[in-house]
């Protein structure tokens, strides 16, 4: 039993630990972390400038995929902005219908990764969009001018960033 349970943990735990992200370059990966410094600091310039938290934590996130992985399709324009619209409509729609409850944060996460699988603009970070509406009582209009803002926001700067050597192709290209 011993040397069974030695073979399981050995065998299986080299599954868990392989990274499967591929190698990379230094300097892309420091220019991945220059690109999410310099959007998350225009998101808190603009919250600063418009008086509106506009500093969430999704934002963190979604700065990992759109710098640190720009072709992923969950980092694509359409996902970003569309899961976040998604994300806050649902969470102000839960919110409205079941006032100060948490149980209707947990109803929004599901509702809102349902809603942006069935509408192919999966964006993970987007799925925190509830919780943060329910910790912080956004109204929709809040809610929604902070999720489109920023995320258009950090697109644009997204868009310009990828133009710097070493280059990125983002957007990705319809097929």
């Amino acid at each position: 039993m011993r040397r069974h349970i030695h073979h399981f943990t050995h065998h299986h735990a080299v599954h868990f630990l392989h990274r499967h992200e591929p190698k990379g370059h230094a300097l892309a990966h420091l220019k991945s972390g220059i690109g999410a410094m310099v959007a998350i600091a225009l998101v808190g310039l603009m919250a600063v400038l418009t008086g509106i938290p506009m500093l969430i934590a999704p934002f963190g996130a979604t700065a990992v995929l759109l710098f640190g992985q720009p072709k992923s399709p969950l980092a694509q324009p359409a996902n970003i902005v569309g899961g976040y619209l998604i994300a806050a409509l649902v969470s102000s729609v839960a919110l409205w219908i079941f006032p100060g409850s948490w149980e209707a944060a947990a109803i929004a996460v599901g509702v809102t990764i349902a809603c942006m699988a069935m509408l192919r603009v999966t964006h993970p970070p987007a799925g925190a969009i509830p919780l943060v509406a329910f910790a912080s009582h956004f109204d929709l209009p809040v809610l929604t001018a902070v999720v489109l803002a920023g995320s258009v926001l950090m697109i644009v700067i997204g868009v310009l960033h990828h133009r710097i050597p070493p280059r990125q192709q983002y957007p990705l290209r319809a097929p």
